[in-house]
């Protein structure tokens, strides 16, 4: 097993480092929540994510809170902000949002950095929750990087190893196109946990460059 899994469950299961930082609760082994096929078709699901879509701007960091275990175990990574287990940056095209992220699994069965459109990233019926948080970095200069990295379409990092540029996983994308943009490898914090260091969704959206403009729990 990839040497991060082993980390969270190492913490999670020992209600450790993770767990005993935050004096949080372990997430319950399951939730209920509304069927997939109303959620997708429910007005307010939609008016929401259509609401978000359409303020969004090149350079902003949308991040998503996604329905399964593995989903809920990313997010219990974090040592603050918990809402959140993946993310990706915003490049508007031809005057739309689309969104560019590494992800791995059977979602992306070849494992390159993604190119989707902003209403499929944010798709209800996969999706507990989303927020859109913004950095006041030159957008232009975000989506130079962005559209360089997706050029050489790196696959998913399954170590999650932030020191390598061959393979990135989702959290790294985003932290390493806006630090390169600032010119500053510290202006977003990262964490180590067990003698790994990795960026989180919440070294993203709670440092003081950033601002949190939208946040929605879908129904």
């Amino acid at each position: 097993m990839m040497r991060i899994w082993v980390v969270i469950a190492a913490a999670i299961v020992s209600g450790g480092l993770l767990l005993s930082a935050t004096g949080s609760e372990p997430v319950p082994a399951a939730e209920t929540h509304t069927p997939i096929d109303t959620r997708a078709t429910m007005l307010w699901n939609r008016h929401m994510a259509d609401s978000a879509i359409s303020i969004l701007r090149s350079g902003d960091v949308l991040l998503r809170m996604g329905m399964g275990a593995q989903s809920q175990m990313l997010a219990r990574m974090n040592r603050g902000n918990k809402d959140f287990s993946h993310c990706g940056i915003v490049v508007v095209e031809g005057g739309y949002p689309f969104v560019y992220h590494c992800i791995g699994g059977e979602d992306n069965p070849d494992a390159r950095m993604r190119r989707d459109s902003a209403s499929v990233f944010l798709a209800p019926q996969r999706q507990l929750a989303f927020g859109v948080v913004r950095y006041p970095l030159d957008s232009a200069a975000i989506k130079q990087q962005v559209l360089s990295w997706f050029h050489k379409r790196p696959r998913f990092d399954m170590q999650f190893d932030l020191a390598t540029n061959d393979k990135l996983y989702c959290t790294e994308l985003v932290y390493k196109v806006l630090t390169g943009v600032a010119g500053n490898r510290e202006c977003i914090p990262t964490d180590t946990v067990m003698g790994h260091r990795f960026v989180g969704t919440a070294n993203l959206c709670a440092n003081p460059m950033a601002q949190l403009v939208w946040q929605v729990k879908y129904k």
